[in-house]
C-alpha cells in the first residue's frame, strides 16, 4: 500500500434513473479489482437534476458515513435551491455500490477511497465547470479531511476548484471509555492486522435507527438493506483503518479550506429507543468532535445545534431548519470570504 492513488478506469455507463425517483440519476464508477480481495469494486455518483432551479453558481459533492448511503433528498433540494449543482457519492461496498459477496463498508485503509473521490471530483468539475463545496457526515467527515490533506500537500486545493468543507457530526475519535483509545486501540491494531475480518461482538444498538425510520419512530423512509436499523457488523481490519485515520487527524492536518462543523449539543448513548434519541447524538461523543475540530488546520466554525440527532439534517423539523439556517449563513460568509481573496 502506498500513498499513490491508482488510476481509476473511466466510467463505462451513462447516467441512469436513480432509486430516489424523478430528478435523480446515478452513474456507476468502476474502480477495478478490490485491493481487499472481494472482487471488482464500484462507486456510485448520484446527481440531482431538478426541473427548475436558480442559475448554478457552485457544485456540491456529498459523502455519507458508516451504515449509510445517500437518501437525503431534502438536503439535495435545499442546496439546489441555493444555486448548487448537487452530487453525492456512495462509496465502494456501500449502498448502491455494494456488490454480491462484498462485506458492507469494509476497507483496510482509508486511502483506498482516494480512487472514487478523485474520480467523482473530476466528474463534478468536468460537468459543471463550477467551484466545488464538499459535504460529509460521520465517517465521511473523517475520510474527506484526510483526502483533502493529501491533495493539499501536492497542490493547494483552492487551485483545484474546491472552496469549502461542511462536516455534519464528523467521526474524529473513538467514543466510549478512555481505555478504548489506549489499550483497546493497541489490540485493534494488532488483531486487525493479523485477523482483519474478525467481527466485534454484535450488540443490538437500535436507538438511532429506530429514531429515524418510519417503520419504528421516525419520519424517514430508506432502504433497510443499505442502512439497517442496528447497523452493519464492525470488522477489526476496518476499525484499524479508522483508528489510523484518527491518529493522522490528531497529529494535525491542513485541509486548505474553511470548514463548518455542525454537531448536536449533547450526547446520550442508548441501546434502545427512547425520547432522548430524538434530541441528542446517540452515536458519537460530541465533546470529541469539539476537541479535535481544530486539527483540520484552517479556519473552522463549530456550531452546536440544540436538539439535533447524529445526522443534524435528519433531526426534527424545527431543529433541522436551524441547521439549514446555520449552513446558509455560513455559505453567505464563504462567498464573501472568497470574493475578498
Amino acid at each position: 500500500m502506498t500513498n499513490e492513488t491508482p488510476t481509476a478506469p473511466s466510467t463505462t455507463h451513462a447516467w441512469q434513473p436513480d432509486v430516489l425517483g424523478e430528478g435523480y440519476h446515478r452513474l456507476t464508477i468502476p474502480l477495478g479489482p478490490d485491493p481487499d480481495g472481494e472482487g471488482e469494486v464500484v462507486a456510485t455518483l448520484i446527481r440531482h437534476d431538478p426541473e427548475q432551479a436558480p442559475p448554478a453558481t457552485g457544485a456540491v459533492l456529498y459523502v455519507h458515513g458508516f451504515t449509510d448511503y445517500f437518501f437525503q433528498k431534502h438536503l439535495a433540494e435545499h442546496m439546489s435551491g441555493l444555486g448548487y449543482r448537487f452530487y453525492a457519492l456512495d462509496l465502494r461496498k456501500c449502498g448502491r455500490s455494494r456488490q454480491p459477496g462484498q462485506t458492507a463498508h469494509y476497507v483496510s485503509d482509508l486511502r483506498l477511497y482516494d480512487a472514487e473521490l478523485d474520480r467523482a471530483a473530476e466528474i463534478v468539475r468536468a460537468e459543471t465547470g463550477l467551484p466545488v463545496l464538499l459535504m460529509a457526515h460521520s465517517t465521511g467527515g473523517l475520510i474527506l479531511p484526510l483526502w483533502l490533506n493529501r491533495h493539499n500537500r501536492r497542490t493547494p486545493v483552492a487551485e483545484q476548484g474546491i472552496t469549502g468543507l461542511v462536516l455534519n457530526s464528523p467521526w474524529f475519535d473513538l467514543q466510549g471509555p478512555a481505555y478504548y483509545r489506549s489499550v483497546g486501540t493497541a489490540i485493534i491494531d494488532g488483531v486487525g492486522r493479523l485477523r482483519a475480518m474478525t467481527r466485534l461482538p454484535q450488540n443490538e444498538l437500535t436507538a438511532y435507527g429506530d429514531s429515524l425510520h418510519t417503520s419504528v419512530s421516525g419520519e424517514w423512509d430508506y432502504n433497510l438493506d443499505w442502512k439497517p436499523l442496528s447497523g452493519f457488523p464492525v470488522h477489526l481490519g476496518w476499525l484499524r483503518a479508522i483508528r489510523q485515520g484518527h491518529a493522522e487527524l490528531h497529529r494535525g492536518l491542513d485541509v486548505g479550506l474553511p470548514a463548518l462543523i455542525l454537531r448536536s449539543k449533547v450526547t446520550k448513548f442508548m441501546r434502545s429507543y427512547g425520547p432522548a434519541a430524538d434530541v441528542s447524538d446517540v452515536v458519537l461523543d460530541v465533546r470529541q468532535i469539539q476537541r479535535w475540530s481544530g486539527c483540520l488546520g484552517g479556519r473552522t466554525n463549530i456550531v452546536p445545534i440544540e436538539g439535533a440527532r447524529h445526522d443534524v439534517f435528519l433531526s426534527a423539523p424545527s431543529v433541522r431548519a436551524q441547521a439549514f439556517t446555520e449552513l446558509d449563513d455560513w455559505l453567505v460568509w464563504l462567498r464573501e470570504h472568497l470574493a475578498q481573496r
